[in-house]
């Protein structure tokens, strides 16, 4: 697997960008991720989004629903994609420091 330099250190990745060691996420590997989407600099929607994405991670170990997310978040569909230009998974759950989602967001 490929290595990347974000927030100063060094984080296994995967083809697509994603981080393999969530454990290695904070604020400084979010905003080098954002910079690749597109996404600089995080607006405190943004923030908002990537906190939330990152909570429900941490507890349920999956990517929230797209629903759930425009639903606890107040941002519709159209404002994320505002913020992440390459949509909910592929941007938001990146900057977030989730895998890559399957079938959720």
């Amino acid at each position: 697997m490929a290595k990347a330099i974000l927030g100063g250190r060094e984080i296994e990745v995967d083809e697509d960008g994603f981080i393999q060691e969530p454990d290695k996420w904070n604020k400084e590997v979010a905003e080098d991720i954002a910079k690749t989407e597109n996404a600089y600099p995080m607006s405190e929607d943004a923030w908002r989004l990537v906190n939330y994405l990152r909570d429900y991670y941490v507890k349920y170990e999956i990517a929230p629903p797209v629903r759930m997310v425009t639903k606890q978040t107040k941002l519709d569909l159209k404002k994320i994609y505002e913020l992440f230009p390459s949509g909910p998974a592929k941007g938001a759950c990146k900057v977030a420091g989730l895998p890559k989602p399957t079938g959720c967001v």
